[in-house]
């Protein structure tokens, strides 16, 4: 039996969207999804170490979308560019079918998204946004100011 694409637990997520962006972020990164429209926008600040300190958002994404970015929000905090974009091709692989499940709390809710294709670049955005954007706050961090 296939379970619902949209269940109580990604519209749970999706209800839980940090409205917040930053007033000053170090980067900013907008992502949208030619195939349905969504965007995520991402603001960033990382600290002395590379590792992100504050993230913000703004998020006009469906339901998916809107899950992927809190759960990307809520576990982003703390890690690397570098880890961040490990996660963010790990996502892509298991949505192509070419990977196992992410090392990621939480993600396994997208499960039943697996064979809904058109939906995947929603729910990959918010991932692809921060491991930009806190790539781009590295360099940033590191530039005389």
């Amino acid at each position: 039996m296939n379970a619902p694409l949209y269940n109580q637990q990604i519209l749970r997520l999706a209800a839980s969207v940090p409205p917040e962006r930053l007033t000053a972020p170090m980067a900013v990164v907008e992502k949208r999804s030619p195939v349905c429209g969504s965007r995520v926008t991402v603001d960033v600040d990382v600290d002395a170490s590379g590792r992100v300190s504050a993230i913000g958002l703004l998020v006009r994404a469906c339901a998916l979308g809107q899950a992927s970015s809190a759960l990307m929000a809520a576990h982003a905090p703390g890690l690397t560019a570098t880890e961040l974009a490990a996660a963010q091709g790990a996502l892509t692989a298991w949505l192509a079918g070419e990977g196992p499940v992410p090392d990621w709390p939480g993600i396994e809710v997208f499960g039943p998204a697996l064979p809904h294709r058109a939906r995947h670049a929603s729910i990959r955005l918010a991932f692809e946004a921060v491991a930009e954007a806190a790539a781009i706050a590295v360099v940033q961090a590191a530039s005389p100011q």
